[in-house]
């Protein structure tokens, strides 16, 4: 399993989450700063250059595509920032077909 956070709330619960020490987590450039991205020690961790939230569609496919390139196969699990009223009390991730 892969994990993409694309807010600082999402990578601090899906850091925060027992598993998250051996799955591989990506995360868009604003979850994060770079400097504290730079004293993160967790090898599990990496990060995009751009960030990630409300971007377009054609934006989260090519970090998928990204993503794939380096876990092929592996399903990955993207944050979802847009809540609906039902949600909206609870973060969620969403899961993203294997290709």
């Amino acid at each position: 399993m892969v994990y993409l956070a694309l807010t600082p709330e999402g990578l601090k619960e899906i850091l925060d989450a027992s598993k998250a020490g051996k799955d591989p987590v990506w995360r868009s450039a604003d979850a994060l700063s770079k400097a504290d991205f730079e004293k993160l020690e967790r090898g599990n961790v990496t990060r995009f250059t751009y960030s990630l939230a409300n971007v377009d569609k054609a934006t989260i496919e090519g970090a998928l595509a990204t993503i794939e390139e380096h876990h092929p196969g592996e399903r990955v699990w993207i944050e979802s920032t847009q809540m609906t009223s039902l949600q909206r009390r609870h973060r969620t991730w969403i899961a993203s077909g294997q290709k």
